[in-house]
């Protein structure tokens, strides 16, 4: 096996008949060829069967093992998110409603195994053989002729997915959508709770607080927090509310609920905030 991972892209390749790593997870991507070899690959609590021919998909939310039944030779093509963000200026358009990193953390793509057809599945493994044999020769990591060959795997991936019926176009929220339903919805509880959420926008709960982070830079519960909080403010400041209609509007239980809510966040009495704080 090669070095540790430090590159934008690196590939790396070896045969076991056991697998060398416990169950794991990354900070990189990594699409997983199988050249031969049969066994099962366990990802996420998902077990499924692999053999010569197989691709999978690994996000760093992932966790993952293989369970080796015959001996396996794998290919590992590894990158992370700044091996896309180099080469934006080469993606063609029709990847920037999905880009590769989205197809990558796409759960659909992890809970069924991508069936590839003729001449798809010649075409993979020369792909792969194609990437592997350039690393032995030059730096993969920013040539463009190799990051053409990344993208076929991902326009491979793309044939393969419409052909089994999977979502990945359109398949995560657009973010100013995700925002307005948050705030339309924040006085109801049960509809925003990550579960509601992610089955209104059809994105797996598993990978939801991920794709929230990774796209408004905090995590959904202390945006949630955060927001509904400055609400509540507004309404004690302004004097026009009772902590009992407040409460009610929030969907809290009761104002005893409220003020528990609210001291515990703001380390203070609704009713010391309302003095200091008058209008």
């Amino acid at each position: 096996m090669k070095r540790k991972q430090f590159e934008l892209l690196e590939v790396d390749t070896f045969e076991a008949v056991v697998y060398p790593f416990p169950r794991h997870s990354h900070t990189y991507y990594e699409l997983v060829y199988i050249f031969k070899g049969l066994g099962n690959h366990l990802i996420n609590k998902i077990i499924i069967p692999y053999k010569s021919g197989d691709l999978f998909l690994i996000s760093p939310d992932d966790e993952h093992f293989f369970d080796i039944k015959k001996s396996t030779k794998f290919c590992f093509i590894k990158f992370n998110d700044g091996y896309f963000e180099n080469n934006k200026h080469l993606v063609p358009d029709n990847l920037i409603t999905a880009s590769p990193t989205d197809i990558m953390r796409n759960s659909q793509l992890k809970e069924e195994k991508l069936i590839f057809d003729e001449p798809c599945k010649t075409i993979l493994r020369k792909t792969v053989e194609n990437i592997f044999d350039y690393d032995q020769f030059h730096k993969i990591s920013d040539s463009p002729i190799v990051f053409f060959q990344i993208l076929s795997i991902f326009g491979l991936i793309r044939e393969a997915s419409v052909k089994m019926n999977l979502r990945i176009d359109n398949g995560s929220p657009k973010k100013d959508d995700l925002i307005t339903y948050i705030h339309q919805n924040i006085y109801s509880p049960e509809k925003i709770r990550i579960q509601t959420v992610s089955e209104h926008f059809n994105i797996s709960k598993t990978y939801f607080s991920s794709y929230f982070k990774r796209n408004f830079d905090v995590s959904y519960r202390k945006y949630i927090t955060d927001y509904k909080l400055k609400l509540i403010e507004r309404r004690i400041q302004s004097g026009q509310m009772t902590m009992k209609q407040i409460a009610f509007e929030f969907g809290f239980t009761d104002e005893s609920h409220l003020t528990n809510y609210f001291k515990k966040q703001m380390k203070i009495n609704p009713s010391d905030y309302k003095f200091q704080h008058a209008l």
